[in-house]
């Protein structure tokens, strides 16, 4: 991670997503930017926050420890999200592990000037709200993917959330075969079983698996295998 000094990208930043309009703007506020690079981790589980973090560029996935010391996938967030909102709330560590798929900005703010300014701001308190509850209602439906979906829906869902038609995407149109040990452990399943569940969505024509990646080749019936759901 590296702060960036950069006065007039931090102001297109904040006008963008309208964030100011979120404080009382008769003050100026201790605003940081914060760049990660693609799989750099944003925060560990665990760890003291210090700020409320608001992405604003990138996408980052958000995943939970679990007893067997893998991580299980809840979702991805892009811009414009809110990290950090419980833990400020309830004022407890971080609760999930948050890393960068790609290159992130994120614009940070103090908890220190929040409570002491901001905490009773009727505004700031309703745009929190407003993403607490967009975060129950994923944690609930990625539960329920985790729960009670085979290996096949989530891998489905996962290449749906995670890969884009679109070539001039940011997010990506293929999907890096190196990195499917660590997609087995989000999903909560093995590598040989997941390895299998490719394979079977090869010779069914609806992805492609090269030496360093996979793509979609019938984004229709993968997203009928993914039953709609999305980790987002």
């Amino acid at each position: 991670m590296k702060f960036i000094q950069d006065w007039k990208l931090l102001k297109t930043k904040l006008r963008e997503y309208r964030i100011e309009q979120i404080f009382n703007q008769k003050k100026t506020l201790p605003f940081t930017l914060q760049q990660y690079e693609q799989d750099e981790i944003i925060l560990l589980e665990g760890i003291e926050l210090k700020s409320l973090l608001f992405l604003v560029e990138g996408k980052a996935k958000i995943a939970s420890n679990v007893e067997t010391g893998k991580s299980l996938l809840l979702r991805f967030v892009q811009p414009f999200s809110i990290i950090g909102d419980i833990e400020l709330i309830r004022d407890v560590p971080v609760q999930s592990q948050v890393k960068a798929v790609n290159e992130c900005l994120l614009i940070g703010l103090p908890f220190d000037y929040i409570k002491q300014h901001e905490i009773n701001n009727p505004k700031f308190l309703q745009t929190l709200l407003e993403h607490v509850s967009y975060k129950l209602q994923t944690c609930t439906t990625a539960s329920s993917v985790n729960l009670l979906a085979s290996v096949e829906n989530k891998f489905a869902s996962y290449l749906m959330s995670t890969i884009s038609p679109e070539p001039d995407n940011n997010f990506g149109i293929e999907l890096r075969t190196s990195n499917i040990k660590e997609i087995a452990d989000l999903l909560g399943t093995t590598y040989r079983h997941l390895n299998r569940v490719i394979s079977s969505l090869c010779q069914r024509k609806i992805i492609k698996k090269d030496k360093d990646s996979i793509r979609i080749l019938n984004w229709t019936v993968l997203e009928e295998i993914s039953n709609g759901i999305r980790y987002e």
